[in-house]
């Protein structure tokens, strides 16, 4: 019976979706996350009658025909790009994207490729360089930017420029501006982990910027803030409960499908 193969691919299916929704809970607090989600196809269908098809002898055609579909796949997960509540922390280094799909630009040591985030917690390396957690560079006018150690202020305003006030001096000095980067398909990046994600084929090239160009689709920055992830706990529970239920149902359907074999068996020996 084709019902247990079309059931178990609903278990997959929802198999699929609940690793996808319980990766979503598991970032729950994870700076700049995008919520996914799962999506699916149908499959082939058996065409036993073809919708159209002459009926008789006579003109009369089929309105509907008998079409029986063989069941679900994963066809992809979709991410929202919707903008995550601000958090203060009133920490100097930390920057708030304040614009969907802009990524700030990041360099990891031995890779030609760039990377890009949105998780804004930056830090200081043992020589002063401003990174990310990791360590890896945070580009600033297309390099590295180092703060110098006599600094006693440090000041990035909306246009990301970065500024920084040392020792006795009465006005700041320009570092430079943070590069940001933002994709035609955002949902076509590659998430390689640690909050990072690389362009691929399906992203699109990136396009530079700098923050607070608004008619180029860049956004402001806010210093002393972290954006948070956009999950809505509520909604993912809900979605986990719905998924649970359709694996059980397809669960049912299978063995349902088992016990008319064998019952068909039992006829027919």
């Amino acid at each position: 019976m084709s019902a247990l193969y079309t059931a178990a691919t609903g278990m997959m299916a929802q198999a699929t979706n609940v690793d996808v929704i319980s990766n979503n809970i598991a970032n729950v607090n994870t700076t700049g996350y995008k919520t996914a989600r799962a999506e699916f196809q149908d499959l082939l269908y058996q065409q036993h009658v073809r919708p159209g098809s002459r009926t008789g002898n006579t003109d009369t055609l089929a309105p509907t025909g008998v079409q029986v579909g063989a069941g679900v796949k994963a066809a992809g997960v979709s991410y929202s790009s919707m903008q995550g509540s601000l958090k203060q922390t009133d920490n100097k280094l930390d920057v708030a994207l304040r614009s969907p799909g802009n990524y700030l630009v990041v360099a990891i040591p031995g890779q030609d490729r760039l990377t890009y985030t949105r998780d804004g917690s930056l830090k200081l390396s043992a020589d002063g360089r401003l990174v990310t957690r990791d360590g890896y560079d945070v580009m600033v006018d297309g390099g590295p930017v180092e703060i110098p150690a006599s600094a006693t202020d440090i000041t990035i305003n909306e246009a990301g420029e970065i500024f920084v006030t040392e020792g006795g001096a009465v006005e700041a000095r320009r570092l430079g501006q943070l590069d940001l980067a933002l994709f035609p398909n955002e949902n076509g990046l590659l998430h390689v982990g640690g909050n990072l994600l690389m362009e691929s084929e399906a992203s699109g090239a990136p396009v530079d910027g700098k923050a607070n160009d608004m008619a180029n689709g860049f956004g402001a920055i806010s210093q002393g803030y972290l954006e948070m992830s956009n999950v809505n706990i509520v909604a993912e529970i809900s979605d986990l409960i719905t998924a649970q239920r359709g694996y059980e149902m397809n669960g049912k359907v299978m063995e349902a499908a088992d016990q008319m074999g064998q019952a068909a068996n039992r006829v027919m020996g």
